[in-house]
């Protein structure tokens, strides 16, 4: 077995030579901290300006496959050349005549067009009402439901006062549903459930706003035990997401920006920018209280932890720029924005931070906290975690192989998963009154308000060959076993030159259900060939919400790139900063366990069903399309927070000289309270987000809640421990075919002395100066001196 001395020459270069540049960004930001933090805070105004001046429309995001292909026809056709249209149901109870048959449904219906008649005519356009051959298809069929539909006019085909004229109509609806208590007379379609929702993503954006800062405050106060450590890591957190926010409004210029992608800007942003902070906080106060002067504090944690947040937050940007792969307008701008975020946060960790604790200098742990204040800063090993690893080490196998089997059984469920995305009416609680109007309408006009989207283009659509061809389509309905419903309607779109029809099909099922998925292959493979077909010079695609499908088809099919590429480059950039190949492949299978575990959580709350009530989860049989592809780079890479982060840990100890289990027990445990404190901000953060209204949301907490707890408390204190007990010295060897990579080494100049200190700068080891107390740790009256040995660089 190795001696420690050699185990340091295997490691470390001949030479010493420049510091690395991550220490010298550091030092230099100590060192001018008014510069540093200045231009720090003139950063974050400036990406604040810049994106409130450049803010305003982003490029359209289109599906990808077929779908996207028909929404670029619609839109080619004309601005915003679909009008939104809308619906009015008219329901009598189960027990009451049919519609021919009741004269207070045909009032209401009567009353209900007249009053939508009485509005501004710049309104609405192309009212239906149940009444005559052309409004046969208004009527359900069972005969108790009728609809009164009509398109909202206006500039932009009705979009541009889409949410004032809807505001009309619903109230002319309300006055008429008041007169006619008996029934039920409510408003759903296009226009009224987009409003829903954007109020709904707004609500929820700043509901998570409001409450993930207070929280995480609330965690870093508990934490640290004093007011003002707790707020750098909040402060750090929130100027970056400010910045990457700003930023991503220039960047929508040229790139589709979604509404989900400040959502998740956000989430990101406060748990790196918090993490990064706690690493780097963390080890400053360590360093100091273990006898460290402060500027000495400083510059061994820009040695240590500083190149850990580089290297963690390196390998986030990389995960997440995976996403690109796909070529999926949707995740194009969620994508850049996170990597921002990210470059962000640390670029302000690794600048704005060091800085400001140079600044602030023994004032960082101000504002104690009674009781707990002096606790939180002691520097000390955690005795469970202690305990428990030396458990593991000891029966590896035991502890290793127990752990691993829990998690390969709640990765079970995964295997059944089904790609899915919900419906609008499944997106939002059916406590939203738009969603449930929608429900209703659904159900008793099955394929209504959402039917399949037809786009067809091309001169011949105004000839009496795709007049025959649409008649064609009515026989396919009809022998279509139910699949396909009428009313089939056409509907010109843009202006007549353009050449382009709508033709809306109803589907059978319910949106993204397994029989309107069925009904839309019927329409793509049967019924249009034989129909639409047919016609020469004709040019079609279908769209509509359940030809999302289309998305996740692409989702399936760029996932192995997307993989490939991920794991090839969390590989490289593992063994640039281990030097091992052991511990890359040991970090990247681990990961993967976690990530499989989580999938099978969320597959069995949200499309099983188990316990979905308790987040206020309506499961429709699927999971969110986009869901599983996102949480797999982004958890890929924010666990490498605690993977590099302790890691480093435990290399650092085993370059100095102890053993490899010793190394493992004292790194896991050293590292126990900052690792633990992060994993708490991180659940308790994305907990929020399984708390708001968008079904998106509640997947993305709930899985990512998961995905963290399980890294930071199983992989953490049993399985990682357990891989690198088994593997021994092997965990840290480099074979040659691997020396070309480059070193990115995490544990830096820790040895030596250094003004009158010497020690191993591991934390509560090391032994203080002669003489004096550092915040109540009283210290030894001589230093203890060791063999400066040579310290380890990049």
């Amino acid at each position: 077995m190795p001696t420690p001395v050699e185990r340091t020459a295997r490691h470390a270069p001949p030479t010493p030579g420049r510091k690395p540049l991550i220490e010298r960004v550091a030092g230099w930001s100590a060192e001018n901290r008014k510069t540093a933090l200045i231009g720090w805070i003139v950063c974050v105004v400036l990406a604040l300006a810049v994106g409130s001046m450049t803010g305003g429309g982003s490029p359209k995001a289109y599906d990808p496959g077929e779908s996207g292909h028909a929404q670029r026809m619609i839109d080619q056709a004309g601005p915003n050349s679909r009008p939104p249209a809308e619906s009015v149901l008219i329901q009598a109870g189960p027990d009451a005549p049919v519609f021919a048959a009741n004269p207070a449904m045909r009032k209401a219906a009567t009353e209900v067009a007249d009053a939508l008649r009485a509005l501004p005519a710049d309104t609405l356009t192309e009212l239906r009402e149940p009444t005559g051959d052309a409004g046969k298809n208004q009527v359900s069929p069972d005969g108790r439901s009728v609809l009164v539909g009509f398109s909202l006019a206006g500039p932009g085909y009705g979009w541009d006062n889409a949410d004032a004229n809807v505001a009309l109509t619903q109230a002319a609806v309300a006055k008429v549903a008041a007169a006619h208590p008996d029934l039920k007379i409510v408003e759903a379609g296009n226009a009224s459930v987009n409003q829903a929702v954007s109020k709904a993503t707004a609500k929820d954006f700043a509901r998570a706003e409001q409450t993930s800062v207070p929280l995480t405050l609330l965690v870093l106060l508990v934490v640290f035990g004093a007011l003002v450590a707790a707020g750098i890591p909040v402060l750090l957190s929130i100027t970056a997401v400010a910045a990457a926010l700003g930023l991503m409004h220039l960047v929508g210029h040229w790139v589709p920006v979604n509404n989900s992608a400040a959502s998740v800007v956000l989430l990101v942003g406060m748990a790196v920018g918090v993490d990064y902070s706690l690493f780097y906080l963390r080890r400053v106060r360590e360093e100091r209280l273990a006898g460290r002067p402060h500027a000495d504090a400083l510059r061994v944690t820009a040695a240590t932890s500083g190149r850990a947040v580089a290297v963690s937050g390196l390998t986030v940007m990389v995960s997440m720029a995976g996403l690109l792969f796909t070529g999926i307008d949707t995740f194009t701008g969620m994508t850049l924005g996170t990597i921002i975020v990210v470059l962000l946060a640390v670029v302000g960790s690794l600048t704005a931070l060091p800085a400001l604790l140079s600044m602030l200098g023994h004032r960082m742990d101000a504002g104690r906290l009674p009781w707990l204040g002096r606790r939180r800063a002691a520097a000390r090993d955690s005795r469970m975690w202690r305990a428990l690893v030396g458990q593991v080490v000891r029966r590896p196998l035991v502890w290793g192989g127990s752990v691993l089997a829990l998690m390969l059984v709640a990765a079970l469920p995964a295997l059944d998963m089904r790609l899915a995305d919900p419906s609008l009416q499944d997106e939002l609680p059916r406590s939203v009154p738009e969603i449930a109007n929608m429900v209703a309408i659904q159900d008793a006009f099955p394929g209504s308000p959402a039917p399949a989207i037809v786009v067809a283009r091309g001169p011949v659509v105004h000839g009496g060959e795709f007049d025959r061809a649409i008649t064609a389509l009515h026989r396919q309905v009809a022998d279509s076993n139910g699949a396909l419903h009428e009313p089939v309607a056409v509907v010109p779109v843009g202006e007549p030159a353009n050449n382009t029809v709508v033709v809306y099909v109803p589907l059978a099922g319910n949106t993204s259900d397994a029989p309107a998925v069925a009904a839309l292959k019927t329409l793509r493979e049967k019924a249009l060939p034989e129909s639409l077909g047919t016609v020469n010079g004709l040019e079609y695609a279908v769209t509509g919400e359940t030809a999302i499908s289309d998305f996740a088809d692409a989702v399936r099919g760029s996932t192995p790139w997307v993989f490939t590429f991920v794991l090839g480059f969390a590989f490289l950039l593992l063994v640039a900063a281990f030097r091992s190949l052991a511990v890359p492949l040991v970090s990247i299978a681990l990961n993967l366990v976690s990530i499989g575990a989580a999938y099978g959580v969320i597959t069995w709350i949200f499309q099983e069903g188990h316990g979905s009530s308790l987040v206020g989860f309506h499961p429709y049989g699927g999971v969110i399309s986009w869901l599983p592809l996102f949480m797999f780079v982004i958890l890929f890479g924010l666990s490498m927070d605690y993977h590099v982060f302790i890691l480093s840990r435990i290399r650092e100890l085993h370059v100095r000289g102890d053993d490899g289990r010793t190394a493992v027990t004292k790194g896991i445990s050293g590292s126990a309270g900052v690792v633990t404190s992060a994993a708490a901000v991180m659940v308790a953060v994305f907990s929020i987000f399984a708390t708001l209204s968008m079904a998106d949301y509640k997947m993305l907490g709930v899985g990512m809640a998961v995905a963290v707890l399980i890294d930071a408390t199983l992989v953490r204190g049993v399985l990682l421990p357990a891989a690198l007990a088994l593997l021994g010295e092997r965990s840290w060897v480099l074979p040659g075919w691997l020396a070309w990579v480059p070193s990115l080494s995490v544990e830096g100049e820790v040895e030596g002395e250094v003004e009158g200190w010497t020690g191993s700068g591991t934390g509560s080891e090391v032994a203080p100066a002669a003489g004096g107390t550092e915040h109540g740790v009283p210290a030894p009256q001589a230093p203890v001196r060791e063999p400066v040995r040579e310290p380890v660089r990049a």
